[in-house]
């Protein structure tokens, strides 16, 4: 079972890890020994998830979110599979409770009528530089 918070819970039937072989240069032992673990987690199925929760979590998994509803954690920092599965889970955990902070509503507002002015003082000023870059009259 994986502790989220004091009221979240996930079950280790929604939780599958598979152990694959590390990605990179890493010795003798990196083609022989399978330490980096992919930690699958079946959100959508979740019933201990809310529906806005599980929206949030869509969102930030972005492309670690499969077609079936499910979020891979992919762990291979380190060099047993003890602490990579740890390290998986911390990842899970930090994902969810991002995803369970819900976002302050954005109040759209208007720009005060000072820093309108300033802006088009400036742009006037800007205008009036470019204006003064004309041709050279020879006559003059």
């Amino acid at each position: 079972m994986l502790v989220i918070n004091d009221d979240i819970f996930i079950a280790d039937w929604e939780l599958t890890e598979s152990f694959v072989r590390s990605s990179g240069p890493g010795g003798q032992n990196v083609n022989k020994v399978a330490t980096a673990v992919e930690l699958r987690f079946e959100a959508a199925r979740s019933p201990n998830l809310a529906p806005d929760v599980k929206a949030r979590l869509r969102r930030l998994a972005g492309r670690r979110w499969t077609g079936e509803g499910a979020v891979i954690i992919t762990a291979e920092k380190f060099r047993t599979q003890h602490q990579n599965r740890e390290e998986a889970r911390r990842k899970l955990r930090e994902l969810i409770q991002a995803a369970l902070h819900r976002p302050k509503p954005r109040r759209p507002t208007k720009p005060t009528k000072g820093s309108i002015r300033r802006r088009l003082a400036a742009k006037n000023h800007r205008a009036g530089i470019k204006a003064a870059r004309g041709r050279v009259d020879p006559e003059e």
